[in-house]
């Protein structure tokens, strides 16, 4: 079982759907978790939203720090902030592959609820997509070094 941390800031939305795709995904091969550098508490109701409408279990999501794992080995950390929007991305210092994996904040998206509804949607398919390539990788065979180049590689890519 590969162990997978995805880390964000905040550990309301982007993180947590990552969380939840990689488990769904990844079932008997990924072990994934959900943290961040500042949790804000609690997880976004639209994130949670987003999940149920796909047929994912809504239930056990916690906005937690990352210190909840400081002592639990993880194979995979991905990031999931946004550089582009002057976000801060918090730095994971222990061992593990790290991957970055920007996206836009579904939380900070102002407007209808539709047009809420629908960032949520391209973070989430976003993520989708991502973890499908990852998934396709041989990742139990390659070395620490062409996976970290790997899931890079499908963080710069175009969703």
């Amino acid at each position: 079982m590969i162990n997978v941390l995805v880390l964000c800031t905040g550990n309301s939305c982007r993180s947590v759907l990552g969380e939840a795709l990689l488990n769904h995904l990844g079932k008997g091969r990924i072990k994934a978790f959900s943290a961040g550098s500042h949790p804000v508490g609690k997880v976004n109701p639209g994130a949670l939203a987003t999940l149920q409408r796909h047929g994912l279990p809504v239930d056990g999501y916690k906005s937690q720090s990352w210190d909840e794992f400081a002592g639990q080995p993880m194979d995979i950390v991905i990031t999931v902030c946004d550089n582009a929007a002057g976000e801060t991305c918090p730095v994971y210092l222990n061992r593990a592959v790290r991957a970055h994996w920007g996206l836009p904040d579904p939380a900070h998206v102002e407007g209808t609820e539709k047009q809420i509804e629908a960032a949520f949607e391209e973070t989430y398919h976003a993520l989708e997509q991502r973890i499908n390539k990852m998934l396709a990788l041989p990742l139990e065979k390659m070395s620490e070094q062409e996976l970290a180049e790997k899931l890079n590689e499908i963080g710069r890519q175009a969703d």
